[in-house]
């Protein structure tokens, strides 16, 4: 018996992950639905999808497992469209860089039967730098070798849990268990505040005094910096991001805050060698955390490498529970 996997929006992540399982399919049916009927056609075309549908209903009617693969803006209005035809026992899964507020649409819309994971996908080495988006920058390989976080949250039950780590292994990166609140702490600090901090140097120098002939000096640095914004998401998707994750939003606010202010109090009082030590301190951090994802071996240990063909018996197993399954505590 297949798992039927309907993967709703056929973007970059979306259609990645169905890519990614292309080789599952005498194990998993995977059925994609986007918005964007030519988006869809392209899914199918590139070997994401077994099928796509053309009413959002139709793809999670039948689905054991459901993957939101949507901007967060666009996460609870679909989960509105979607809850009421899922049939029991269903686990719900996002991509979204935000849980803690999806846990409570979960808890608001989810059926009591069904479960909820929430999966925060790492980009591959190779592609983290890449200006492509959507389907057309969607690959088999977008997350082999590097890691998956699976957050839970009382919703979530050890059937559902055991699913995500599953289909993590399947497309080859390896799972993350991590905190759903402290998850939430780094997407804003790692996801979202690059984007405030072009959106910060750019409010600073365009169109202000000077800025006819700054524009055309401005070169790398100015370019790398501010490329975040213009790069990873709309306005009111980054604004809707950093809402729904406010608090978090504002405490690492106030420490990028606080740290130019210390760079700006070291230029003010002339200490060069405070400066440089600050300066320095952080170049060292970032080359040392490129070559941690340079070597992306910190998930090795933690479980061995689950070869696919050995995935028939997980996903009948867990089609063979019967009754509601157990709840997990928060």
């Amino acid at each position: 018996m297949k798992l039927e996997l309907a993967i709703i929006g056929l973007g970059q992540i979306g259609a990645s992950l169905g890519m990614a399982l292309g080789e599952t399919k005498t194990i998993i049916r995977r059925v994609g639905y986007d918005i964007n009927p030519k988006v869809a056609e392209l899914a199918r075309k590139y070997n994401a999808v077994d099928e796509t549908v053309r009413y959002v209903d139709e793809a999670v009617a039948n689905a054991d497992a459901v993957i939101l693969a949507l901007p967060l803006d666009q996460i609870r209005e679909m989960m509105v469209l979607i809850t009421p035809t899922m049939k029991p026992d269903t686990i719900l899964m996002d991509t979204a860089p935000v849980k803690s507020q999806i846990v409570e649409w979960a808890a608001e819309l989810l059926p009591e039967s069904c479960s909820y994971i929430g999966l925060t996908p790492v980009v591959a080495l190779q592609y983290l730098l890449s200006d492509q988006k959507g389907i057309d920058a969607a690959r088999a390989d977008l997350f082999r070798g590097g890691m998956i976080a699976i957050s839970t949250s009382y919703q979530s039950d050890s059937r559902g849990v055991k699913l995500a780590a599953d289909l993590v292994r399947l497309v080859e990166a390896s799972p993350l268990f991590t905190d759903l609140i402290e998850l939430d702490g780094i997407m804003a600090a790692t996801h979202v505040m690059p984007q405030f901090l072009g959106a910060a140097l750019l409010n600073a120098t365009v169109d202000q005094p000077g800025w006819r002939e700054a524009r055309k000096l401005a070169g790398r640095a100015y370019a790398e910096v501010s490329r975040p914004i213009a790069r990873l998401g709309n306005s009111t998707l980054i604004a809707s991001t950093a809402m729904l994750n406010r608090e978090n939003m504002l405490r690492v606010l106030s420490s990028v805050i606080a740290s130019l202010q210390a760079l700006r109090e070291d230029i003010q009082h002339e200490d060069y060698d405070a400066l440089t030590e600050r300066l320095e301190r952080a170049r060292e951090g970032r080359e040392q955390w490129w070559q941690d994802r340079q070597d992306a071996n910190w998930g090795s240990e933690d479980r061995p490498h689950l070869e696919k063909s050995a995935a028939t018996s997980i996903f009948s197993d867990m089609l063979r529970f019967g009754g509601k399954p157990p709840r997990r505590k928060e």
